[in-house]
C-alpha cells in the first residue's frame, strides 16, 4: 500500500467513527511530521477526531507519537526534584512569574517553558521579555546549569521537543479544528512530558476570558490531561479555576510584570497569591516536598532572592524600568454602586486592542500597552471614579479599545449602609465573590 492510499484509509477510518489502531496512529504521526502525509490529508483527518471523538488509548498513543517524535529532556541529574506548571490561559494570568521562584525557594527545581500570546492570552515570554536585557532563548546546558545554581528557568522550548506538535498546532489555528480535547489535550501534554519534569500541575481556566468557557468541559479536558500525564509517569494534578473576571489588577505584559514582583515582595493582589500559593502547594506536594509552606517564603523574601537571580541569569536587570506606555486613557465608573461585574474577555480583548497582543504569529507586542484595573466585582465606586485605565502607544487605539468594553461592566446599587467608593475602591460586605478553584482533578 502506497503512502497515499494508507493515508485516505487513515482518514476514513476515523471518518465513518472507527478507532484508529496504534500503528496507524504512529504511522501517521510520524509521516506528517517528515512532510509525506500532506497539510491537507491531516486538516481532514483532525475534522473527523473533531466530529467523532477519540477513545482513551487512542488519545494516549496520539500523544506518545507526539512526544516521540522529538526529543525529550532528562533532568535526572539534578540535586533536587522538578515540577512544572501549565496554564490553558487567561486575561492577566502571571501566575507563573511569581510561581517559578517561590516554588524554587521550597526546594523544588521549576524547568517552565512557556510560549508567546497570540490574540487576548498574553504569553509569559512576552511579559518577561518586557524586562530590559531579558532573554527567552537558552541551549539545553545553560538551562540545566540554571536549574542546578538558581532552581528556576523560565524559557522558549527548543525546536527539537515534539515537532509533530508545532505542525499540527499552526494548521489547528487554520482549519477550525482547534476545540477537539482530544487534540487540545495531546498537544498540552506531547509538549510538557518532553520537557522532562517529574511532576506536573495544570491549572485549566474555566469563563469567558478562558479557552474554556464551560465547566463541564473544562472538567473533560482536564481529566485527559491528568490520565495521560501518569500514562507516561508523571505525577500530575489539575486544578478548575475561575476565569470570568481577569486575574489581579491588570493586563499587559510590562504592567503583570510589575504586579508580580508586587506579590514577591508580600504584597499584590488578594487573588494572585491565592491562586499562587495554591498552584505551587500543589507543585510540592507533587515533588514531595509537602514539608515546605510556602507562603514562608513569600514572607521571609526568599522567592524574590529567587526571581533576581533567575532574572540575571537570563541577562535581564531586575531593577532596570520597565516599559510604560506613552498615552493613557480612564475609563470612569457609570454609575455609583458596587462592582458586579468587569468580563474577562472585555477586558483581554481591550489590552489586544491596545498592544498588548499580537494579531499574527511572529509580530511584536507592545511591552507598556494594556489595561489596569481600579476597582474589581464586590468593590464600591463612585459614577465618574476611575475605573479602568488603557495604556497605550499610539491614541487611536482607545476607540476600539473602549468598544470592546461595552457590555462588558456592570454597576449595581450598593447595599444599604454602602458608602460608595471615597476615592478609592473598597470592597461591599453584601458581595460574595465566586470561588477562584473550582475543582481539582486527580488520577
Amino acid at each position: 500500500m502506497t503512502d497515499q492510499h494508507h493515508a485516505v484509509e487513515v482518514i476514513m477510518t476515523k471518518r465513518d467513527g472507527g478507532e484508529l489502531h496504534d500503528e496507524q496512529i504512529d504511522w501517521v504521526i510520524d509521516a506528517y511530521t517528515r512532510g509525506v502525509v500532506a497539510d491537507e490529508q491531516m486538516s481532514a483527518l483532525a475534522m473527523a477526531i473533531l466530529l467523532n471523538g477519540m477513545s482513551r488509548r487512542e488519545v494516549a498513543r496520539w500523544t506518545t507519537a507526539m512526544l516521540e517524535s522529538g526529543d525529550r529532556l532528562n533532568f535526572s541529574a539534578l540535586s533536587r526534584p522538578t515540577a512544572d506548571k501549565h496554564s490553558t490561559g487567561g486575561v492577566g494570568d502571571k501566575i507563573t512569574l511569581p510561581l517559578a521562584p517561590l516554588v524554587a525557594a521550597c526546594g523544588v527545581a521549576v524547568p517552565q517553558l512557556s510560549g508567546r500570546g497570540l490574540g487576548h492570552t498574553g504569553g509569559t515570554l512576552d511579559k518577561l521579555e518586557s524586562i530590559p536585557g531579558w532573554r527567552a532563548s537558552l541551549t539545553t546546558a545553560e538551562m540545566l546549569d540554571q536549574l542546578q545554581e538558581v532552581g528556576a528557568v523560565i524559557c522558549a522550548a527548543g525546536e527539537g521537543l515534539a515537532p509533530a506538535d508545532k505542525k499540527l498546532y499552526a494548521l489547528r489555528d487554520v482549519t477550525g479544528t482547534v476545540e477537539s480535547i482530544p487534540l487540545i489535550a495531546s498537544s498540552i501534554m506531547s509538549k510538557k512530558i518532553a520537557e522532562g519534569t517529574g511532576s506536573l500541575v495544570l491549572d485549566v481556566k474555566v469563563g469567558s476570558g478562558a479557552f474554556m468557557k464551560d465547566l463541564d468541559r473544562a472538567r473533560e479536558l482536564a481529566e485527559t490531561m491528568v490520565a495521560l500525564g501518569y500514562d507516561e509517569g508523571v505525577r500530575t494534578v489539575a486544578l478548575l479555576t475561575d476565569m470570568g473576571t481577569p486575574l489581579g489588577r491588570t493586563a499587559g505584559n510590562a504592567l503583570e510584570v510589575r504586579e508580580s514582583v508586587e506579590v514577591l515582595a508580600g504584597g499584590g493582589p488578594d487573588d494572585v497569591v491565592e491562586l499562587t500559593l495554591a498552584l505551587a502547594r500543589e507543585m510540592l506536594a507533587c515533588a514531595g516536598r509537602e514539608d515546605v509552606d510556602p507562603a514562608d517564603r513569600l514572607a521571609d523574601g526568599s522567592a524574590m532572592d529567587v526571581w533576581r537571580r533567575m532574572i540575571c541569569a537570563q541577562g535581564g536587570d531586575p531593577d532596570a524600568d520597565l516599559p510604560v506606555a506613552r498615552h493613557t486613557e480612564v475609563v470612569p465608573a457609570p454609575a455609583t454602586g458596587v462592582v458586579t461585574r468587569l468580563d474577562a474577555l472585555a477586558v483581554g480583548t481591550a489590552a489586544w486592542r491596545l498592544g498588548a497582543g499580537r494579531p499574527r504569529q511572529g509580530e511584536p507586542v507592545h511591552h507598556g500597552a494594556g489595561v489596569e484595573i481600579h476597582a474589581r466585582p464586590g468593590e464600591r465606586v463612585r459614577e465618574g471614579e476611575p475605573l479602568l485605565t488603557l495604556h497605550a502607544d499610539e491614541p487611536k487605539r482607545f476607540d476600539r479599545a473602549r468598544s470592546a468594553l461595552d457590555g462588558g461592566i456592570e454597576v449595581s446599587p450598593a447595599e444599604p449602609g454602602g458608602t460608595g467608593g471615597g476615592g478609592s475602591a473598597s470592597s461591599d460586605p453584601g458581595y460574595r465573590r465566586p470561588p477562584l478553584i473550582l475543582d481539582r482533578i486527580t488520577a
